[in-house]
């Protein structure tokens, strides 16, 4: 019994301090608080994959009542440490992501254009913004064929799982 709790209290400061990390790199001021809108960078730098709502979830719980735009370290340690040991938010499988390529590519040529992504990101699900859909297309597209190899763009893209 002693041995599985050290084991899971040792697990849980493992975790605490994997957070502690991801938050200082944000928490500029060295005050234990980092800006709100670098909640989903940390999140994400940590191995999570929350969807825009779920990050909103995220952010109603450990906002202040009173919004300030920021976030203390001591509301967020607890959700995070909860979120990790329960290992929420996985990142998707590549083979997962491969066949969301795959029924995008109706005519099975292994690729697709540009145009095609940009249209079915800014319409479908949780549109891309401008600036996301760039960023997207500047890692996806092939620069020598002006198309998205998506092979080979889901293995670059793939998360290990930590």
């Amino acid at each position: 019994m002693a041995e599985e709790r050290e084991i899971a209290e040792a697990m849980i400061s493992e975790i605490h301090k994997k957070i502690t990390d991801a938050f200082d790199v944000f928490d500029h001021e060295y005050n234990k608080t980092v800006d709100v809108r670098e909640i989903g960078t940390i999140i994400r730098s940590l191995g999570c994959c929350p969807s825009e709502g779920e990050l909103h979830d995220i952010l109603a719980e450990i906002e202040d009542e009173e919004p300030t735009g920021y976030i203390n370290f001591d509301r967020f340690l607890p959700t995070m440490t909860k979120v990790l040991m329960e290992r929420r938010y996985r990142p998707i499988p590549e083979d997962v992501l491969l066949q969301a390529f795959e029924v995008l590519d109706q005519e099975k040529k292994g690729y697709l254009m540009p145009e095609q992504l940009t249209k079915f990101m800014s319409e479908e699900g949780e549109p891309f913004t401008q600036e996301e859909m760039e960023e997207m297309l500047s890692a996806a597209v092939d620069p020598d064929k002006n198309v998205i190899l998506y092979k080979d763009y889901v293995t670059m893209m793939a998360v290990e799982a930590p």
